[in-house]
């Protein structure tokens, strides 16, 4: 616990307001976002909100989140709602209306000043999940005309509300975007050199209307700590900044773990999710996998004349169908995990063919070759017999896996690029997906390479 707390929570329970304002008047944001979260009752947590300043609490309150901030607003009164929400930022404002209910965002909506209102209804007029409804007005922007000197005292007149000064926007008379430039440049230039003498002309930007999961991959090749954002005639009207772009990679790795785990993506964090929600979320893939796995069983069923000839294959079902399982979940999680980071793209599945064509048979020889020895080595010491035919058996288990790790390896790197070509998230494609088919399949391949190869003896 931190030090602070037991004051807080002595503080707390006596009422005392004065010591609550001491102990948090001191604090940054996160420390005291952290304490509001681990506050019992909402009554507390009211009550410390009460005692911040206003621009403390508003910091505060945007590191909260947002089934925490949600339910601190119904705590609150019309009034300090309102305070809150006008001095929120205008992406983190966004995001909290876009998790809370219509009619609780507008209600909320009614509460901002007509000019705040105005920006807030903007940004919601975006497209779900566009980098319109991440970004923010508040930016520098200045003119090519102008000297060093103009611009620092503009940077001192309108850089208070900035979302960021790292930055500075170069826009001609149309308010067209036509160059960003480090803050750090102006810092160190003659007062009296001119915009232009610091131009390259070259930047980097993103549409408004862009989808947020291409934003992160730009924002990777670009290495800024902010980009601007354009309409679509190239007129600036607002910045994306990093840590909006870090949510939106995080949000985006933790759907793609989910899905390629084999369940539906939350749209609430685990401990948030109600039960039954968390059941349905689950149930839908378990269900396909399960049918799935009943096309194993029937399969086997097809071979039971030769399990009931050879026993000794059933010993090596679990064996075979669970390497070549894993090999396919092993080819897709590197394809997916490198179509999201735009490594690949559909063009490249031959590249991607031919790459794990030789892996997926050099694994095959690996798996297949240590199979070999276990059936020879545990014949020659006694450990098992596999009957006189036991050369047979284990060139059966040799080729079985080299087949099987090979069919693996190629499904499960070409059913994500099948999944893209359909238009589908290649997550989707998940290591049980992966696996199931290949189980199926594998059953096919291990008996009918089992009935060629013991035929006349043990088949």
């Amino acid at each position: 616990m931190e030090s602070f707390e037991p004051a807080l929570a002595d503080a707390i329970k006596k009422r005392d307001l004065s010591a609550i304002r001491g102990v948090l008047g001191e604090l940054p944001p996160t420390d005291i976002a952290n304490a509001l979260s681990r506050t019992e009752t909402m009554e507390d947590r009211a009550l410390i909100f009460r005692c911040l300043p206003r621009e403390l609490a508003t910091d505060a309150f945007e590191y909260l989140p947002h089934t925490e901030q949600s339910q601190l607003l119904e705590s609150l009164a019309n009034s300090e709602v309102a305070d809150i929400l006008n001095e929120m930022a205008d992406d983190d404002r966004t995001r909290l209306f876009e998790e809370l209910p219509a009619k609780a965002a507008r209600r909320l909506l009614e509460l901002l000043s007509d000019e705040e209102r105005s920006k807030a209804i903007q940004l919601l007029g975006y497209p779900d999940d566009s980098v319109g409804r991440l970004m923010t007005p508040h930016y520098v922007a200045v003119h090519p005309s102008w000297t060093v000197q103009q611009v620092l005292d503009h940077v001192r007149q309108r850089g208070r509300d900035s979302e960021t000064l790292t930055m500075i926007y170069v826009v001609n008379d149309a308010e067209k975007l036509i160059d960003d430039i480090r803050m750090r440049a102006f810092l160190l230039a003659p007062l009296d050199a001119r915009v232009t003498d610091l131009m390259n002309n070259r930047f980097v930007a993103l549409r408004a209307t862009d989808a947020q999961e291409d934003a992160v991959a730009v924002f990777r090749d670009a290495d800024l700590p902010a980009l601007p954002v354009t309409d679509s005639d190239g007129v600036l009207i607002g910045i994306v900044t990093s840590d909006d772009i870090l949510d939106v990679a995080e949000q985006e790795a933790t759907e793609d773990i989910q899905k390629f785990g084999g369940l539906e993506a939350l749209d609430l964090p685990y401990v948030d999710t109600p039960l039954l929600t968390l059941i349905k979320k689950r149930a839908g893939w378990l269900i396909i996998l399960f049918l799935g796995e009943m096309m194993t069983a029937s399969a086997m069923g097809y071979f039971e004349h030769e399990i009931s000839q050879a026993v000794v294959l059933a010993l090596f079902i679990p064996l075979i169908i669970s390497s070549g399982g894993n090999s396919g979940s092993q080819a897709a999680t590197l394809v997916i995990r490198a179509m999201a980071l735009k490594e690949l793209n559909l063009r490249d599945w031959w590249y991607v063919m031919r790459r794990e064509i030789f892996a997926g048979l050099s694994l095959g020889l690996i798996l297949g070759g240590i199979g070999f020895l276990r059936v020879a080595l545990w014949q020659r010491l006694g450990f098992f017999n596999y009957s006189e035919h036991y050369l047979l058996v284990a060139t059966t288990i040799f080729l079985s896996l080299v087949a099987i790790v090979l069919w693996g390896t190629i499904s499960g790197s070409m059913i994500p690029f099948v999944m893209r070509r359909l238009g589908l998230d290649p997550a989707t494609s998940s290591a049980p997906f992966v696996a199931t088919l290949v189980d199926v399949t594998g059953i096919v391949i291990y008996f009918s390479i089992a009935a060629f190869v013991l035929q006349g003896t043990l088949l």
